[in-house]
């Protein structure tokens, strides 16, 4: 039986709503130079939330308030399943800068992207992309 990994994702607007923060994931990544959202994995005993406030920090250098939680899922990889938690967060203090100095998946760009632009990220198996776009 495969290990269960859990992780979440976090969706940030634009202030008109009609784009989202959209991160490029390193070369090194099973996802390499592809476009998605921001993601993180859940740590020994904390919580879903924490782990967004975490992410916001380690990995674009902002403080994000979390507006509630979207969607849920799973997807089987090779060697795990992943099951993730999306949330709708907006940023409070900061801009997003990459990458930061913190140990772990780091992007390598940021921008506001179209919610259209996060389909080739759903099709390589993208999970957070997935559960955004409602295919999961």
């Amino acid at each position: 039986m495969k290990r269960t990994e859990k992780a979440i994702a976090f969706v940030v607007y634009d202030t008109d709503r009609k784009k989202v923060l959209a991160v490029k994931r390193p070369e090194e990544d099973e996802l390499a130079g592809v476009w998605g959202l921001p993601a993180a994995s859940l740590k020994d005993g904390e919580a879903w939330e924490d782990a967004v406030i975490r992410a916001g920090k380690e990995k674009l250098g902002v403080r994000l308030e979390i507006k509630g939680m979207l969607n849920e899922g799973r997807l089987e990889r090779q060697d795990y399943i992943l099951y993730m938690k999306l949330y709708e967060a907006r940023i409070a203090k900061g801009k997003p800068e990459v990458p930061q100095p913190f140990a772990g998946t780091q992007y390598v760009a940021w921008k506001w992207a179209k919610p259209e632009e996060l389909e080739y990220a759903a099709s390589k198996g993208s999970l957070c992309s997935r559960l955004f776009l409602g295919k999961a």
